[in-house]
Parts: C-alpha cells; sequence; structure tokens
C-alpha cells in the first residue's frame, strides 16, 4: 500500500492535556479562589477519578442521568460540556465557579502539550508531500491549539467530530477526513491510540496504527514509527 495520507488522533496521539493538578490551579488562579496545597492536590485527585478532566482519565462509573450526554459527548459542543460539568458536579468544590472556569482551562491552548516527536513527525510527512488530517473526538475547536503550537500551518485539514455530529468509530468521519485530504481510504493511514475509537479506520479501509496514550515524558518518540510505515 502506498500512504499518501495521515489521519491523526489528537488527545493521546499528537498532544497530552495537562496534569489534573495543573488544570485545577490554572482554574483556580482564573477565579481567585484560595485553596492550600493539600486540597488542592486530593481535590484534583477527586476531579480526576470522577473522570472530570477532558482528555484525562475515564470516570470509575457515570450517574445514571448522564448516561446519554456521556455516551454521544463528542457529537455535539452542548453535550460535550454537559457532560464533563456534570461529572465534575459530582464532586463537592469550593466555590461553583469552579466548575465553569475548569471546562473553559481543558480549551486553552496552554493546557495542552505536544509528544516531543510530533512537530518532528509532522514536518516529515509534509515534506515527503504526504497529506495530514487531525481526526478528533472533542466537542470544541482545537485549531487554537495547533496555532498556538506552531503546528497548524503542517495540518491540511481537522476532522472533528462536534463539527458533523457523529464520532468515531463512526465511519462518516474517517470518509469525511479521507475526502479532504482528496484520498481514497485505502491510501490513509490513520495513527491513534484508542483501539476501539481510532481502529474503526480499518472499517472503511484505512491502515491503521496505535500508539500508547502515556504522558509525554513516557513516550517521548512514539510517533517516529509513523515515518516508515509511511516509508
Amino acid at each position: 500500500m502506498t500512504v499518501k495520507g495521515v489521519l491523526f488522533d489528537f488527545s493521546g496521539t499528537l498532544f497530552r492535556i495537562e496534569s489534573a493538578e495543573s488544570w485545577l490551579r490554572a482554574a483556580l488562579d482564573r477565579t481567585g479562589i484560595p485553596l492550600d496545597e493539600g486540597a488542592l492536590q486530593a481535590l484534583a485527585r477527586r476531579l480526576a477519578e470522577a473522570g472530570a478532566q477532558p482528555g484525562g482519565q475515564l470516570p470509575r462509573s457515570v450517574p445514571a442521568h448522564l448516561a446519554t450526554a456521556w455516551a454521544q459527548r463528542d457529537a455535539r459542543a452542548e453535550q460535550h460540556r454537559a457532560a464533563y460539568t456534570g461529572v465534575a458536579r459530582g464532586v463537592p468544590v469550593p466555590d461553583e465557579r469552579l466548575y465553569d472556569a475548569l471546562y473553559a482551562r481543558h480549551t486553552d491552548p496552554a493546557a495542552w502539550v505536544p509528544y516531543p516527536d510530533a512537530a518532528e513527525v509532522l514536518a516529515a510527512l509534509r515534506r515527503r508531500g504526504v497529506r495530514i488530517a487531525v481526526v478528533s473526538n472533542i466537542g470544541w475547536d482545537l485549531r487554537p491549539v495547533f496555532r498556538a503550537h506552531g503546528l497548524d500551518e503542517l495540518v491540511d485539514a481537522y476532522v472533528l467530530s462536534y463539527e458533523h455530529g457523529v464520532q468515531k468509530p463512526d465511519p462518516r468521519l474517517f470518509e469525511a477526513a479521507c475526502a479532504a485530504l482528496h484520498l481514497p481510504p485505502a491510501e490513509a493511514l490513520m495513527v491513534g491510540d484508542d483501539p476501539r475509537a481510532d481502529a474503526g479506520a480499518a472499517d472503511v479501509g484505512c491502515a491503521v496504527h496505535l500508539v500508547e496514550h502515556l504522558p509525554v515524558t513516557e513516550r517521548p518518540d512514539g510517533l517516529r514509527q509513523v515515518l516508515g510505515l509511511v516509508g
């Protein structure tokens, strides 16, 4: 197979969300809500375990009244907010303003860190003439994240679930990405970290390569293998 285009997932593949402590600290600073260090760390753990941080760990359980919104959280922007603020509200916080501040923080480009080899791999693909799309299950516009980190110029197309009303592994999202690159699926490679959502690209004829969803310090070169797959 000749690969002429690569579809990349966003969270856990090209970028990683900041730690739960950093996320909470930024929201506290934004709202001016005081919290001592011990309480901050404890609250960050509870929020993380609840699954309240988008891009962070999944919740241990989802309240029944949020089950529908959670299952389809990436299909619409309003559902994404409802799902994440909903699970966050299951954790008591010192001030109600914090729930909205936490949600707002995760959409800030400063909350995201690219994997160490992301820029190198994207640039190498661009030099080879390989077309690049970002295909993400997400409820907000991630383009500013790429612009802030200087990677936007290396991406040809963004296919975001909330803009299409469907989420991976729905084949329509992968088909839309291939169409945006003007390529048949057989000439595209999907690179992601989710064996269910991202591997769905195989159903439309794309090759699939999975990377490990690890902190950026633990995965310095997980994307470089893509260059060998493209040839």
